[in-house]
């Protein structure tokens, strides 16, 4: 029986106290065990950044890529090894931003990985300059007249690609975002996880106390058809006083 524990290492942890990456990195080791995978079977691929040290942090098969390549990479281990179960972790900027065309090429080709994309709206480990997902005007060291461009929308642009499982969670709900990774390690193509989490340190506007009012699940809408790409691009261009989740 495969437990949480099976994937802990002597390795801890450098993320800001507080930061939403351990809420992932702990859903992510109990969905895993949930599924009954142990971490031989498991590739964890990253790229550069906060969220991209999580394979340094788990006993598993890991590969830290170049910055904005993950999901390159982690094409040719899935094409070259079918019988691993490969997860991206990787971060707003590695994946929308420098690994843009690769998202939006992983989306059409429809493999088999797991893409957990840690969105906390700005660079953290380069120490705060604005990501694709940050709003505009969002004022950083390096715009200290706020970004000039509108925010990416990475659920839009995936379910306009085609995309067969869009997901959205969030870091404040272990329990749900736990659930949705072991959703996303049963579908048979490419799914995409994107966790919303706070950056203690370089986006506190993008806080637990702003995020937490906002967040809702949408399994909990009545008769809201997880199936109706329609329905799922609305809730995707959804944002502000009221955040879809699910």
């Amino acid at each position: 029986m495969v437990t949480v524990q099976d994937y802990q290492s002597q390795v801890r942890p450098t993320w800001c106290a507080g930061c939403g990456n351990y809420g992932i990195w702990n859903a992510l080791k109990k969905a895993l065990a949930e599924a009954g995978l142990a971490p031989h079977q498991v590739m964890l691929v990253s790229g550069i950044g906060c969220g991209s040290k999580l394979p340094d942090y788990t006993t598993a098969n890991g590969y830290m890529s170049l910055h904005g390549r993950t999901l390159a990479v982690a094409t040719g281990i899935r094409l070259a090894n079918h019988e691993l179960k490969v997860i991206c972790t990787h971060g707003d900027g590695d994946g929308y931003g420098e690994g843009g065309n690769h998202f939006v090429s992983a989306v059409r080709r429809n493999i088999g990985l797991v893409d957990i994309v840690q969105d906390n709206r700005v660079y953290g480990l380069t120490k705060g300059q604005y990501s694709p997902t940050s709003p505009k005007g969002f004022v950083t060291h390096t715009s200290p007249q706020g970004a000039i461009e509108e925010p990416f929308k990475p659920l839009a642009v995936a379910l306009a690609e085609g995309g067969t499982f869009v997901s959205r969670g969030w870091s404040g709900d272990m329990e749900h975002l736990t659930w949705l990774i072991g959703e996303a390690l049963k579908h048979r193509g490419y799914a995409l996880v994107d966790v919303l989490q706070p950056c203690v340190s370089f986006n506190r506007m993008y806080s637990y106390e702003w995020l937490r009012p906002k967040v809702y699940k949408l399994q909990d809408q009545e008769g809201y058809d997880q199936s109706d790409r329609i329905a799922a691009v609305e809730k995707a261009e959804e944002w502000g006083e009221r955040i879809p989740i699910g």
